[in-house]
């Protein structure tokens, strides 16, 4: 890896900073500004997109997405270089936004729709948003499970580099895929080529069911992936075209 490339510390200086300011200043709602809220709610911005890779919710979060844009984006800027880096970076993290939100509209008109079909009216609906309560009879018909899924998709905003790590680490398996990666629960070192499509098909997976631990955007992940997946592998498969 060698010595920490430019844009990388910039990066890193930029997300602790943004790290820092909310718990400095509570009082000038940064972290509800910044974070990325579902388009309905009313306090959803479309900088959002953008800035939510610059939040994090706690100590352990920033420090493993630094950690990873340190390890895996050091080589990959080195091998870039810093504009070429930033444009894939910030495209990765914009696109786990983005894919984010289509799958939380995705799962959160579904439930609308049967809350509609079920007779209430989009007051009524909007009311449970608000407030979140509702006449417990409608569970006859909706599961709890459904409604505090609908609430908290409404409610939660994303933070987070995570998106444009995953991106990362795409990339950096289709640069280095036989370079030996390992966990820290799991310190058994495994070829980056499979070592990140694995993780890829975890997320994905829990993502998709209702096994995750703590409130992870693994779609994020999966959207950040996907991106980087189609940029790092455009650029390979053109990189000496210029020289036909």
């Amino acid at each position: 890896m060698g010595r920490i490339t430019e844009a990388v510390k910039h990066l890193i200086i930029i997300n602790v900073i943004f790290f820092i300011l909310p718990q400095l200043a509570p009082n000038l709602g940064l972290q509800n500004m910044f974070a990325l809220y579902f388009p309905e709610n009313e306090q959803f911005g479309f900088w959002q997109y953008l800035t939510h890779m610059f939040m994090h919710g706690g100590f352990s979060h920033i420090l493993f997405n630094m950690y990873g844009l340190w390890a895996f984006g050091t080589p990959l800027e080195q091998m870039w270089g810093r504009n070429k880096f930033l444009f894939f970076y910030l495209s990765a993290g914009l696109g786990a936004g983005a894919i984010y939100t289509l799958v939380n509209y995705y799962q959160f008109n579904g439930v609308y729709d049967q809350l509609i079909s079920i007779g209430l009216s989009s007051g009524e609906i909007q009311n449970i948003l608000t407030t979140g309560s509702y006449n417990p009879q409608i569970l006859d018909q909706i599961s709890e499970t459904n409604l505090s899924e609908f609430y908290a998709t409404y409610h939660t905003p994303a933070v987070g580099a995570s998106g444009a790590i995953y991106g990362i680490l795409v990339a950096f398996g289709l640069s280095f895929p036989n370079a030996k990666l390992a966990l820290i629960f799991f310190p058994v070192p495994i070829a980056a080529k499979y070592f990140i499509p694995a993780i890829i098909v975890g997320d994905l997976f829990f993502g998709m069911t209702k096994y995750s631990i703590g409130n992870v955007a693994h779609f994020a992940h999966v959207g950040g992936a996907l991106i980087g997946f189609i940029i790092a592998w455009y650029w390979k498969q053109n990189q000496f075209k210029r020289w036909d």
